[in-house]
């Protein structure tokens, strides 16, 4: 959409680095619980709407349209053991960080009783599995029969009813705020949420840390973050939200940035939101190099390349990238 040119560079905040907390909705929250498994040593915590367990795919679209939305008796959800096997794995062989880390961590999980994109039994497994490695009181999981597959929030003045499944896959459910309650559980307590002023959110850059070959990521040239008061001065903490599939600025401009319901309580709390963005893909991004994701989705399936899930993935890296550059000293280059 030609925003590059308008969009500064990611500045430094001097953030904490070791208490990010992670979030995001359908192939967002698949994200969030990789990234989370991935770097747990400086990851706090997730809050996962409609999404499962850690490598649900392992490396198959066939997986990743079956077990890990709708599983069913010839394609079934394998048992948690599977997965934490599995994490247990990579983190001996150094490609994620060692599931100690995960020692103290939290996890808020949502699904709705009318998703029929991703199932129930989806989250639970995803439930089960972080009960496995984190402390079982550290794990909630929240249910609510009419909602459908969305973010569920209270900000967006036009939200699709409770029980929707189609974009912009913001939906109203009274008085449920999502991100209010995934923030508060994961670092709360929290102060009341408070507006921003308009203009608060800055486009950044996302180009120089997408790696080699920038447009292999599958990353959009512009991502979009929030710093309030006094987090120019360093120490703030910081929470990543990951969007949804067809959730894209290039799909639905920056209603999910804005409406999400993130931004009030980020404001009054001393929270830096960061807003990767992902951008639709259909054909050649280079000479060789194929891409396939039209509908915007974060990688969890092994789109980008057989490391999605890894510290090394090219979409977690370039995250831990902003990551690392957000915690520089506040005014270094």
């Amino acid at each position: 959409m030609g925003f590059a040119a308008a969009a500064g560079p990611l500045p430094a905040l001097g953030t904490s680095v070791r208490d990010v907390t992670v979030s995001g909705v359908s192939s967002g929250g698949y994200m969030a619980v990789q990234f989370h498994i991935a770097h747990s040593e400086s990851v706090a915590g997730a809050g996962v709407l409609a999404a499962g367990p850690y490598d649900c795919a392992a490396g198959s679209i066939w997986f990743a349209l079956t077990r890990c939305m709708r599983p069913r008796f010839w394609s079934p959800m394998p048992e948690s053991r599977v997965f934490r096997q599995r994490i247990v794995r990579k983190s001996e062989a150094g490609l994620i960080d060692g599931i100690e880390g995960l020692a103290g961590d939290r996890a808020w999980l949502f699904s709705g009783g009318r998703d029929e994109t991703v199932e129930r039994p989806v989250v639970e497994a995803l439930a089960s599995l972080y009960r496995s490695v984190l402390e079982p009181n550290a794990v909630r999981l929240v249910t609510l029969a009419s909602a459908g597959h969305a973010m569920i929030t209270v900000e967006d003045p036009d939200a699709n009813p409770c029980g929707t499944s189609e974009p912009p896959y913001l939906n109203h459910c009274g008085a449920l705020d999502a991100a209010g309650e995934l923030l508060n559980y994961l670092i709360g307590p929290l102060a009341p949420p408070r507006e921003p002023p308009p203009g608060s959110v800055r486009a950044f850059d996302q180009q120089p840390y997408l790696g080699p070959k920038p447009a292999t990521s599958g990353m959009a040239e512009v991502g979009y973050l929030l710093v309030p008061p006094g987090c120019e001065q360093g120490g703030c903490r910081v929470h990543v939200v990951f969007h949804g599939c067809r959730q894209t600025t290039e799909q639905i401009g920056t209603r999910f940035v804005d409406n999400a319901g993130y931004q009030e309580w980020a404001w009054s709390n001393r929270l830096v939101l960061l807003f990767p963005q992902i951008r639709p893909t259909n054909g050649f991004v280079g000479t060789f190099d194929w891409l396939y994701n039209p509908r915007g989705c974060w990688d969890w399936w092994g789109y980008t390349d057989d490391r999605y899930g890894e510290r090394e993935g090219r979409q977690i890296a370039a995250i831990q990238a902003m990551l690392d550059q957000l915690a520089r000293p506040p005014g270094s280059r």
